[in-house]
This record gives C-alpha cells, structure tokens and sequence, in this order.
C-alpha cells in the first residue's frame, strides 16, 4: 500500500500548464524542501540531488499523450 497518492485530472490552458511546470522546475533547480501548488493546497516534498526519470509519449487515436515521471527514494540510503 502506498503511504500517499495524490491524483489531479483537469484542463488547463498552455500558459497555466507552462506555470505549472516552471514553478516544478524550480522546485527541483533548488533542491532541499520544495513547495508545490496544487489546485486548492500545497504540497511540500523533500527533493534529492539525484532522481530517476522516466518520459514516456504516446500518439493515438487522435491525441498525444505525454509522461513525464520523477522518481526518488522516501528516506536518504545509508552510507555502506
């Protein structure tokens, strides 16, 4: 089970979709704890200097589909 899924599905204009991933890219240009607005609320994350990405784009049935997945560890590993 996962601790925490959060999900938004709505339309957007393109300049609020640019906003949206400008203030993501600047979470992550910063690095440390990153404040993210989401709808009504805000999301606060722990981001890392080293993440897994994922992007994935999918053209069918008339639309285009575009993924784009980060991907980090909850807690910082261990030292071995």
């Amino acid at each position: 089970m996962k601790d925490l899924k959060f999900e938004q599905k709505r339309s957007l204009s393109r300049l609020e979709a640019a906003d949206q991933l400008s203030a993501l890219a600047e979470a992550l240009r910063h690095g440390g704890n990153a404040e993210l607005e989401l709808g009504p609320g805000k999301m606060s994350l722990r981001v890392p200097d080293e993440l897994r990405t994922e992007i994935e784009v999918e053209v069918g049935d008339g639309e285009i589909e575009m993924e784009i997945e980060l991907k980090w560890p909850t807690a910082q590993a261990k030292a071995a």
